[in-house]
C-alpha cells in the first residue's frame, strides 16, 4: 500500500478537473483579450471560473484577480496595499510567502511588527491593538496555519482593523475545503488562494480584492485583470481552478481524530502541537521526543506512507520549523515533530495501516537514538 498524508503540501488534480483543463487546452486556446470568436470563447471560460471562485468566497466576480499562485497573491496584496513607509503587522507563524515579503518590505523602509502567538498558535487580539500605530496601514494574518492547522480569530481581528481604518489581508490558502469562507462575514479586504491546495492545477492562484480597496500593481505590462495583474491569462488553469472550487465540500475530522488519538495513546510521550479544537479538520502535528522528524519521514516513506516534517517549501532546511519554535517548543522537540494532513481521498483503511507503521517506526528510531532513554 502507498498512501498520501501530505495534502497540506499539495493535492492531486481531480480527474474531472484534469478533463476540463484538457478540453480547455484543445478547444479554448484563444487569447482572452482578443475580440474574435476564439478569444471570446476563452473569455467566457475565464469569467465562468472567476464566478466559481467568487461563489466560494461569497464575493463578487469582479473582486477576483487571477495570479500564478498563493505566493504571488501574497506579494501582490502586501506590496500593492502598502503606501510608501507605512507600518505593517503580521504574525510569527505566517507562511514564508508572507513573512519573507514582510521582511523585504521592512528592508525597503516599512516598519514591521511581528505578533507572537500562544503555545497553541493563536494571536492575542489585545497584542494587535497594542501594536497599532498612526502609520499602520495593513495587517496580514493567515486563516489556517499550514503546519499545525490552528485557526486565527479573523473576525475579531477585522473588527479591530475596521475601527482603525486599516486594511486586513488574509492568507487563506489552507482554508477552502477545511472551513467555510465568507469574505463579508470575515471582514477581510484582501484574501489569497491557490488552486493546487484544492485538487486543482499548480501554477495558478487568486487574490480577492474588496471593491474600493486601493491596490497598486508591482509588475508592469498590459491591462489584464482590470489593470491589477498584467499578463495573458492562463485560461485552462483558471478553468481547472474554477471547477476545483465549485466541487469542494468540507472535510470532517473523523479520520484525523482517529489517527491522532491512536498515536497519542500508543506512543509514550507523544504530544499534540497546536490547538486541540480550534484547528482545521484534516491536520495533526505531533511531537515524538527522541527521534528526528526527517528520519521518521524517510522510514514511513519506505513503508509506503507520505508525511511531512513541516512546510514543503522548507524541505531540506537544517533549521527546525519557525512555526513550532514560535509555539515555544525546544529546537529538539521541533525537529521531532511530524505533520499528518488528510484529504478527500484518505480512507479508514489507509489510516489503520498508517498507525502501526508510525508506532513501529518511532520505536525503532528511539532505540537508535542516544538522546532518548
Amino acid at each position: 500500500m502507498r498512501a498520501y498524508f501530505d495534502y497540506n503540501a499539495t493535492t492531486p488534480v481531480h480527474p474531472t478537473v484534469l478533463s476540463a483543463m484538457t478540453e480547455a487546452y484543445s478547444s479554448h486556446f484563444g487569447n482572452a483579450s482578443s475580440i474574435h470568436t476564439f478569444g471570446q470563447q476563452s473569455r467566457q471560460q475565464l469569467e465562468s471560473a472567476r464566478r466559481s471562485l467568487a461563489t466560494l468566497l461569497a464575493a463578487k466576480p469582479e473582486e477576483i484577480v487571477f495570479t500564478s499562485g498563493g505566493t504571488e497573491s501574497n506579494n501582490l496584496a502586501l506590496f500593492g496595499a502598502l503606501p510608501p513607509g507605512a507600518h505593517i503587522i503580521t504574525s510569527s507563524i505566517e507562511h514564508p510567502a508572507v513573512l519573507n515579503v514582510a521582511e523585504q518590505l521592512h528592508r525597503l523602509g516599512h516598519p514591521l511588527t511581528v505578533l507572537p502567538v500562544s503555545s497553541s498558535g493563536i494571536i492575542d487580539p489585545d497584542d494587535l491593538r497594542r501594536a497599532l500605530r498612526p502609520d499602520t496601514r495593513l495587517v496580514s494574518l493567515m486563516a489556517v496555519n499550514n503546519e499545525i492547522g490552528t485557526l486565527q480569530p479573523i473576525r475579531e481581528v477585522s473588527r479591530i482593523t475596521r475601527e482603525a481604518n486599516i486594511l486586513l489581508h488574509c492568507d487563506a490558502v489552507q482554508a477552502p475545503g477545511r472551513i467555510p469562507i465568507d469574505v463579508n462575514d470575515w471582514g477581510v479586504d484582501l484574501l489569497s488562494l491557490s488552486a493546487h491546495k484544492i485538487y486543482g492545477p499548480k501554477g495558478i492562484g487568486a487574490l480577492y480584492v474588496r471593491k474600493g480597496t486601493p491596490l497598486s500593481k508591482h509588475t508592469f505590462g498590459g491591462h489584464h485583470e482590470r489593470d491589477r495583474r498584467p499578463g495573458t491569462e492562463n485560461v485552462p488553469a483558471a478553468v481547472g481552478f474554477g471547477l476545483a472550487a465549485s466541487r469542494l465540500s468540507l472535510l470532517a475530522p473523523t479520520l484525523r481524530d482517529h489517527l491522532e488519538q491512536s498515536l497519542l495513546q500508543l506512543i509514550p510521550g507523544a504530544r499534540l502541537n497546536g490547538h486541540p479544537t480550534l484547528r482545521a479538520p484534516n491536520v495533526s502535528n505531533l511531537c515524538f521526543p527522541g527521534i528526528e522528524g526527517e528520519s521518521l519521514v524517510i522510514a514511513l516513506d519506505l513503508r509506503g506512507f507520505a508525511v511531512s516534517s513541516g512546510a514543503a517549501c522548507s524541505s531540506g532546511s537544517v533549521e527546525p520549523s519557525h512555526v513550532l519554535l514560535a509555539l515555544g517548543l525546544s529546537r529538539a522537540d521541533a525537529r521531532s515533530s511530524l505533520r499528518f494532513s488528510l484529504g478527500e481521498d484518505s480512507t479508514p483503511q489507509q489510516v489503520d495501516a498508517l498507525i502501526p507503521a508510525v508506532v513501529d517506526s518511532v520505536a525503532r528510531l528511539r532505540k537508535l537514538s542516544p538522546a532518548y532513554a
